[in-house]
């Protein structure tokens, strides 16, 4: 097993990173402090610039057509290459539901999920949203909709609900969507990194402490790339569900991940500083990034 060590590369500029994307489409890194209701785009010569566009940005992916699809609180918007809103699509209209985390699949669709201000377990949904704007609800009885990113031929779809422990495996196909879902790996880690990666005085009963996956991406070899949230670490394991790389990152809620740069060998890592108080971690809400030997894929863009 590999073990490399992520760099900070900005200041601690978000509340609560989320939702990493590198796209040719804006020649960069785009990302989102979640509950600002900000999206972030970064190049490596530039610095960080914020479009705010809602109470909560949870989630930016590019369009075919040029802009962005933006899941805000209760929706999405779709805006063009000039960052001016196009669309607004409202979803719901229950104030106590927002929306999550999502990604693009190989029909140009698009799936994002919801989740209870209050964590309510079973309350949230993955929605699909069409290039032609119609949505529907796909997965129901979830309660954090997380990550979900698919396997290079397009025929597997990985997916967190965070508080299973669990990171899910689906069959996909453009005809029939998420069918046979399954468990395809179950995070762990050791009693010592656990107790490193929170409070020492803790104590662990022996063995494998579970941890809580958030957002994940998948690489040119179909291996996924899962942010821990709470226990600073990024695992990359193999398509059979071994474990291959732990990346430590030094900031403990590790959000999500995406590979970038002009060779998709960079993986950049998100994290957050919610529920965190000031003087605690202060690293908590930088980027992080870390070389790494394979690429990652090219970003689908929304058809719509």
């Amino acid at each position: 097993m590999k073990q490399l060590t992520a760099q900070r590369i900005t200041p601690s500029w978000m509340h609560h990173g989320e939702g990493p994307c590198w796209s040719k489409e804006w020649n960069g890194l785009a990302w989102v402090d979640m509950l600002a209701g900000d999206v972030m785009t970064f190049t490596p010569d530039d610095q960080p610039r914020r479009q705010h566009v809602d109470a909560v940005a949870a989630c930016v992916r590019p369009r075919r057509s040029g802009g962005q699809i933006i899941a805000v609180e209760r929706g999405v918007v779709l805006t063009d290459p000039t960052g001016a809103v196009e669309r607004e699509i409202p979803m719901w209209g229950d104030p106590e539901i927002r929306m999550n985390e999502g990604g693009v699949a190989p029909d140009g669709s698009f799936y994002v999920g919801s989740m209870a201000y209050e964590q309510t377990e079973g309350a949230a949904t993955l929605y699909r949203v069409a290039p032609d704007l119609s949505w529907q609800p796909v997965l129901e009885n979830v309660s954090i909709s997380n990550g979900i990113a698919w396997s290079p031929d397009g025929t597997l779809a990985y997916y967190n609900d965070t508080p299973t422990h669990e990171v899910s495996v689906f069959d996909w196909s453009p005809e029939a969507g998420l069918q046979n879902r399954r468990t395809f790996v179950a995070p762990v880690l050791d009693d010592h990194a656990a107790a490193a990666a929170t409070d020492p005085e803790e104590s662990y009963e022996p063995g494998r402490v579970s941890v809580s996956p958030d957002g994940l991406t998948v690489d040119s070899e179909g291996a996924v790339w899962v942010a821990l949230y709470g226990a600073g670490q990024v695992h990359r394991y193999l398509p059979d569900g071994a474990l291959d790389t732990v990346v430590a990152v030094g900031a403990t809620q590790t959000t999500a991940c995406t590979l970038g740069g002009e060779d998709l060998r960079t993986l950049y890592i998100t994290t957050s500083r919610e529920d965190l108080p000031d003087d605690v971690q202060p690293t908590a809400g930088s980027l992080y990034s870390v070389r790494v030997s394979v690429p990652g894929q090219v970003t689908q863009a929304f058809g719509g």
